[in-house]
């Protein structure tokens, strides 16, 4: 079974910073795309950061600058650094895996799962 999880969420105060780890088991993320989503109460799934098989990565506009994801093939787990943190970046992050269309992705739906969630207070 394909199974995705995140951890590393916490509370921080504006301009802290948090690790978001990713642990996959049921399949190793090798060249596998991998992505970042986050989901705040009353908002939308939103993509925040994805990195490719050949390392290219892209960012949402709100977090360009101040985060930056990477995979670890030896430990099989996929990060999100977060930096310079801002209260709008509250929300549930998920991780997610493979190719994504719709909503979903070859491991689940963008905004699926437990996620792990982040607060970040003013």
């Amino acid at each position: 079974e394909v199974q995705l999880v995140e951890s590393g969420g916490g509370s921080v105060q504006a301009g802290g910073s948090l690790r978001l780890s990713c642990t996959a088991s049921g399949f190793t993320f090798d060249d596998t795309p991998m992505a970042w989503y986050r989901q705040a109460p009353g908002n939308e799934c939103e993509l925040v950061s994805s990195i490719r098989g050949d390392g290219m990565t892209y960012y949402a506009d709100s977090v360009k600058g101040r985060f930056t994801i990477s995979q670890d093939g030896a430990k099989n787990a996929g990060y999100l650094q977060m930096n310079s943190l801002k209260p709008q970046d509250t929300a549930v992050y998920y991780c997610a895996a493979g190719d994504c269309s719709g909503g979903y992705c070859d491991t689940g739906p963008t905004c699926g799962g437990a996620g792990t969630q982040v607060t970040v207070s003013s």
